[in-house]
């Protein structure tokens, strides 16, 4: 699926790894940065969905989204975790669920802009899944970089895959094509986040890694079971 992604805050705290061994398969190993495991809260837009060779289809190819991650590896592979998804589009939430077997819940998302300045609310609207809201201002305050090889910024964003489980508890893994990133430093205005407590995760503290990235294009490939 051809995608891009518009106006992407990454937000990312340190959490102790064993907080995250039980939700997730024990065959992927939890990814560590200085000793630490990380979860990211990322609100964006995301636009231009389509099967690559398809024509886009009008209302089912733009939405709001609202990710909760982590960072694991297998056989070597790095690549992304989803403990939660939220969307506004309830028919993208059925196929990421059904297609994806990602944990995708319906969610009311609003998103406004005053200059820079991106104000995100987010309520989510889904019995599957636990009550969960963001509301936050975010916008940059700096200008672009690439994050250097090694860096911490480079280890949370350059991840070309991510991995999911189904019911009988086999992982699959979609491998995900794009540019490398261009990120800008960040401000943000938490006025309210429970995204990561609704996911069974506590974030201790202000977030320790801040970035916006305006726009990325991006090819999402079909699952291939690993284990």
């Amino acid at each position: 699926m051809a995608q891009t992604w518009h106006d992407l805050l990454f937000a990312h705290w340190p959490v102790p790894a064993d907080r995250l061994r039980s939700l997730i398969p024990d065959c992927l190993d939890i990814d560590l940065f200085d000793g630490t495991a990380w979860v990211g809260v990322i609100p964006f837009t995301m636009t231009g969905i389509r099967l690559h060779w398809a024509p886009r289809i009008p209302g089912l190819c733009c939405f709001h989204e609202l990710n909760v991650r982590t960072y694991v590896t297998l056989d070597g592979k790095p690549g992304v975790w989803f403990l939660s998804l939220d969307a506004t589009s309830r028919f993208n939430v059925w196929a990421a669920r059904t297609w994806y077997r990602l944990p995708y819940y319906f969610a009311r998302i609003t998103l406004k802009r005053t200059g820079d300045s991106i104000h995100y609310t987010s309520v989510r609207r889904d019995c599957r899944g636990s009550e969960a809201l963001l509301e936050a201002s975010y916008g940059p305050r700096g200008p672009a970089f690439t994050p250097g090889r090694g860096s911490l910024e480079a280890w949370l964003v350059e991840r070309y895959c991510l991995y999911t489980a189904d019911r009988r508890g086999c992982v699959w893994r979609a491998e995900i094509d794009h540019s490398p990133w261009q990120l800008q430093p960040a401000w943000v205005e938490w006025r309210k986040n429970s995204m990561a407590h609704a996911g069974g995760v506590t974030l201790a503290g202000p977030e320790r890694s801040l970035q916006l990235a305006r726009l990325q294009e991006t090819k999402v490939w079909g699952l291939e079971r690993v284990r």
